[in-house]
C-alpha cells in the first residue's frame, strides 16, 4: 500500500475523532511537537523502524517526543497506541505531518517561514506576521530562521508558495546571465 494513503487514513480517522472528543487543539499541540521532534532528531525514525525496540519503548520515546516531560494526554496514549498494535510506527511521521495539515485547513491556519541573514526584531516580525495573515484571510503560523549564507535580503516560504529576495540569489542569477551572454560570443 502507499504511504500517503495509509498515513492520509489514520490522520483523517484522528481528525474525526478529535472532533468528536473535542481534543483538536491539545492533538495538535502534541503533533507539532512530535514533528519537531522528527525533524530535529532523525534517528528518532530510525529507532521507530528499529524491530529489536519493544512497543512499550517505542511507545514511551513517542510520548517523551511528543510532551516532554508533560503527560501525553488520554487522545494521543489511545491513537499511539493504536498505531503500535497496527505496526504502522513507520508511517508516524507521515500521519503526523497529515493530521497537521488537515487541522490547519479545517483553521484556516496558514504557514510560513522566513529566513533572513540577522536576526528580525519583533515589530518587523509582527508587521509580517499580520500582513501575511490579511493577505491569506487565515490565522499565520510564522517561524523565523537566520541563514547568514543568503548574504542579505529574505525568503519568504507562505503555504506553497516562495518569495526570494535573498543576495545570493540574485548574485547567481547575475553570473548565469554572463555565462549565458559570453556562450554565445565564442
Amino acid at each position: 500500500m502507499d504511504i500517503g494513503i495509509i498515513s492520509m487514513r489514520y490522520a483523517k480517522a484522528l481528525m474525526e475523532y478529535a472532533k468528536g472528543t473535542g481534543a483538536e487543539e491539545t492533538l495538535y499541540e502534541r503533533f507539532r511537537m512530535l514533528d519537531r521532534s522528527f525533524r530535529k532528531h532523525p534517528d528518532l525514525r530510525m529507532a521507530l523502524d528499529n524491530p529489536v525496540l519493544t512497543i512499550r519503548e517505542k511507545f514511551a520515546l513517542i510520548c517523551t517526543a511528543a510532551s516532554g516531560d508533560a503527560p501525553a494526554g488520554r487522545e494521543f496514549t489511545r491513537f499511539i497506541t493504536l498505531v503500535l498494535k497496527n505496526r504502522r510506527e513507520n508511517f508516524l511521521q507521515y500521519i503526523c505531518l497529515s493530521f497537521l495539515n488537515l487541522y490547519r485547513k479545517d483553521k484556516h491556519i496558514g504557514v510560513g517561514r522566513l529566513i533572513t541573514a540577522v536576526p528580525v526584531s519583533r515589530a518587523v516580525w509582527e508587521r509580517i506576521h499580520d500582513s501575511a495573515s490579511s493577505l491569506l484571510h487565515a490565522s499565520m503560523e510564522l517561524h523565523t530562521e537566520v541563514d547568514p549564507s543568503i548574504e542579505g535580503g529574505f525568503i519568504f516560504d507562505i503555504n506553497d508558495f516562495r518569495l526570494d529576495a535573498c543576495i545570493a540569489t540574485q548574485l547567481k542569477k547575475v553570473k548565469q546571465q554572463f555565462i549565458d551572454k559570453n556562450r554565445r560570443i565564442v
